[in-house]
């Protein structure tokens, strides 16, 4: 699937829109996403799973933005959230509540009262202390609640750890090999009902084989607890289906997993579930920053730019990989240097050592593969007002999150 970012006589373009008359009139930083991208991502995934029962849920974690939500939302789109605030947010947007459904390891009373006043679809349950709450909550609203029990199925994803959340030891779901007796336990509480397997073993997997290694066991569990009785009527099989962040890199096929998914889930009637994320967002967004100087030390070469750590975190947390170019094909030598921001930090960098065509101050560059664990993770670390985001569809541009001032700093405090 082609990125919606190509040069145009020798101007970069998100779907034919330059991105420097964006910068001009939004200033910089500023996140910019496809609209078209992202509906083309989605409809991968529905054009295959159309052959059988199913429901795309996004995951609202991945970029939380009341357009791209709405977008989706107006497609046919379910959501996986993991708090209340990102069921605030899906609702604003217009998501229907019966395509939601409430993932997490850590849900309090609370929300879990107000995900069941709104109607949500269903709960991912993630250990026994959360089976008694949820079942608590459900008898004191005389309710009933859907749930699935998330196991945690032993797979290593061969991932970054820190998004990795399908071994043993990680902090997530239930251990595959007991999950049996604590189906018996939900289907005698009061106010729950378990109709589903729930399995997420991580995210930014390039490799679908440890997904599809997972999907079998699931598989093989809702098939045990159906002959024994219980009203399993989906699977939910979560995302973590990765992208290219480098040349490199390919992108795995959507289609081609999916298809394996099908395969694997057989004649079983199940409804699918799939909680795609980064694989809808990530590829049609970017991040522009312009350079405000070039430094040499006695054994580096920086690029300052106007972005920074609190913008964009995940090469400074993760260590994580973005292709930086210029907005303006420029021609030259390049250089080996470090792409930093202005944060008070060493850790504050998009780039080590790079090589970078040849740039100079003012000029604008596009941080790519960006749509996805960008501006939900930023901050405003410094005192640095959020960044601006910005909408391209039909020939046009929209600003979709205006950029924060400083009284919005400080808004909510008291001397």
């Amino acid at each position: 699937m082609e990125s919606p970012f190509q040069y145009r006589e020798g101007q970069l373009t998100c779907d034919g829109v330059p991105l420097s008359s964006i910068a001009a009139e939004c200033g910089t930083p500023v996140y910019v996403y496809s609209a078209q991208g992202i509906l083309d991502r989605f409809r991968a995934y529905e054009d295959v799973l159309a052959a059988i029962p199913h429901k795309i849920c996004y995951a609202v974690k991945a970029n939380a933005n009341l357009a791209i939500l709405g977008l989706l939302a107006r497609s046919g789109c379910g959501f996986d959230i993991v708090s209340a605030g990102e069921l605030f947010r899906v609702l604003r947007a217009g998501g229907d509540p019966a395509s939601i459904v409430f993932s997490g390891v850590g849900k309090t009373a609370g929300e879990i009262e107000y995900a069941l006043t709104k109607g949500i679809h269903s709960f991912n349950c993630e250990s026994h202390a959360e089976l008694a709450t949820l079942s608590s909550v459900a008898v004191s609203l005389g309710r009933t609640v859907s749930l699935s029990i998330r196991v945690n199925p032993d797979v290593d994803a061969a991932t970054h750890p820190y998004i990795s959340t399908g071994m043993r030891d990680h902090k997530f779901g239930i251990d595959i090999n007991k999950a049996p007796a604590l189906y018996e336990r939900a289907a005698s509480l009061p106010g729950i009902s378990p109709e589903g397997v729930s399995c997420h073993i991580g995210s930014q997997i390039m490799d679908p084989a440890p997904l599809l290694e997972a999907v079998v066991k699931v598989v093989d569990l809702a098939q045990q607890l159906i002959r024994a009785g219980l009203p399993i009527r989906h699977l939910d099989l979560g995302g973590g289906l990765g992208v290219a962040y480098t040349n490199e890199q390919r992108t795995p096929a959507i289609a081609n997993y999916l298809k394996e998914v099908i395969r694997l889930v057989g004649e079983s009637k199940l409804t699918v579930m799939v909680e795609p994320g980064r694989s809808i967002v990530a590829e049609s967004g970017a991040l522009l920053t312009m350079v405000l100087a070039k430094k040499t030390s006695p054994s580096k070469q920086f690029i300052i730019v106007d972005a920074a750590m609190n913008d964009l975190i995940r090469p400074s947390l993760y260590q994580a990989y973005h292709e930086i170019v210029p907005v303006a094909k420029s021609e030259g030598p390049h250089e080996i240097a470090d792409v930093v921001g202005p944060v008070c930090e060493t850790g504050d960098f998009l780039a080590r050592e790079r090589s970078m065509p040849p740039v100079k101050a003012g000029d604008l560059l596009a941080v790519l593969t960006a749509g996805a664990y960008g501006f939900v993770l930023s901050s405003n670390y410094n005192a640095r007002p959020r960044v601006a985001e910005v909408l391209v569809g039909g020939g046009t541009f929209r600003t979709v999150r205006t950029r924060e001032s400083f009284e919005d700093l400080v808004r909510g405090e008291t001397l």
